[in-house]
């Protein structure tokens, strides 16, 4: 398995020579699984884009200052049509230099201090920090575990809200919402005069017999669908971004901010982007490929105590710790006793503590040590 690109065949020795943060943050010996990034190496495609670029011409591109940031748009308008046949019109695309920033602008715009925002919980930190640091008033709507899966009761999705937030496919749990979720959370919005922004980042990550749908196609004139080719093609320092604007009061909002308020997509991430959409799914294949053995691979390895219920996307797994008793949080558990790093779960909100969010995306030598550490660490007396 990863064979043609090389994906499953770093070694622990290499990985420790990388610089970004993942590995560069944890003290000698711990082994990295907390930040979303992937062990993969990048897919040639995009090396070789951003290369040609490079020793081309890196002046301004014959797209600067549109929103749509020339082929991006397209790209985006393209990818959506051939996986999921949604045709999203480009014009109405705004680039961004990362979800983070997309989510913010359009609650600046669209929201006002103390308006309520509607998502579930447990949800993705750094969408927790920015409704606190803009003064939104959170609504939340757990995540339960049932059987083998993850529910909610959409009904508190209501009128103490202006925005729903949905992350779909979701992080930390990694459910992927089915047509029939979607579509009473789409009644919902109709009811409640809601605005629908879609994180759909993950939408490239989904496990089979799972199939991703845009929440677009239920409530095209309500929603905004954020993404990126970040996750999929692990591109997180190329910092580049896009936002479908189908509510057209969202567009009048934005078209009415000074035209250089909220910043540009540099050229380098767009050149990524591109090519990583338009020729990277040999590339990415491979990867979910390698993914899927290892989100199994818990399921057989885990000890019975933790509790884990396979994601249907992503490669982030979701474990509960509250079967061994542990009278601290169970990331600190595994840094200390496995000498793994996870991301604590009280960062992810309500249906946190207790719990840890493990990044699986890395090869089979690396994974089996982590797996090997936390089961001895929750076996040893």
């Amino acid at each position: 398995m990863g064979e043609r690109f090389g994906v499953d065949r770093l070694s622990e020795a290499d990985a420790r020579r990388r610089t970004g943060v993942k590995w560069a943050q944890p003290e000698d010996g711990v082994i990295p699984a907390w930040i979303a990034d992937m062990d993969f190496p990048v897919a040639p495609a995009i090396v070789a884009a951003v290369r040609e670029r490079a020793e081309l011409d890196l002046g301004y591109p014959v797209w600067l200052d549109r929103p749509q940031a020339g082929p991006l748009a397209e790209a985006f308008a393209e990818r959506m049509e051939r996986r999921h046949g949604w045709r999203p019109d480009p014009e109405h695309v705004r680039a961004y230099s990362d979800i983070n920033q997309a989510l913010q602008v359009l609650l600046h715009v669209m929201t006002e201090p103390g308006d309520g925002v509607a998502l579930h919980v447990p949800n993705y930190p750094p969408f927790l920090e920015t409704l606190a640091q803009m003064g939104r008033t959170p609504v939340h709507v757990p995540m339960r575990p049932e059987g083998g899966t993850w529910t909610f009761d959409p009904e508190l999705i209501d009128g103490r809200c202006r925005v729903l937030l949905l992350v779909n496919p979701h992080n930390p749990t990694g459910r992927v919402l089915t047509r029939d979720e979607l579509g009473r959370i789409a009644e919902l919005a109709e009811r409640h005069d809601l605005l629908v922004i879609s994180d759909e980042i993950h939408a490239d990550l989904v496990y089979e017999p799972h199939r991703h749908i845009p929440f677009a196609t239920l409530l095209p004139e309500r929603t905004i669908t954020l993404t990126s080719a970040t996750k999929a093609f692990n591109l997180g320092g190329i910092r580049c971004s896009v936002a479908h604007i189908g509510a057209a009061r969202a567009r009048k909002a934005l078209a009415a901010q000074p035209a250089h308020l909220f910043g540009a997509a540099n050229l380098l991430g767009v050149e990524a982007t591109v090519a990583a959409w338009r020729h990277g799914d040999a590339w990415l294949e491979e990867v979910v490929g390698v993914l899927d053995r290892n989100r199994r691979l818990l399921a057989d390895r885990l000890p019975p105590e933790v509790g884990y219920r396979m994601p249907e996307a992503t490669y982030l797994a979701w474990l509960d710790f509250g079967g061994l008793g542990l009278d601290e949080e169970p990331a600190e558990f595994l840094y200390r006793e496995a000498r793994v790093m996870a991301s604590p779960g009280p960062l992810f909100g309500p249906g946190g503590p207790g719990h840890v969010r493990l990044n699986f995306a890395t090869s089979l030598p690396i994974f089996e040590e982590i797996l090997g550490r936390i089961g001895r660490a929750c076996t040893t007396p």
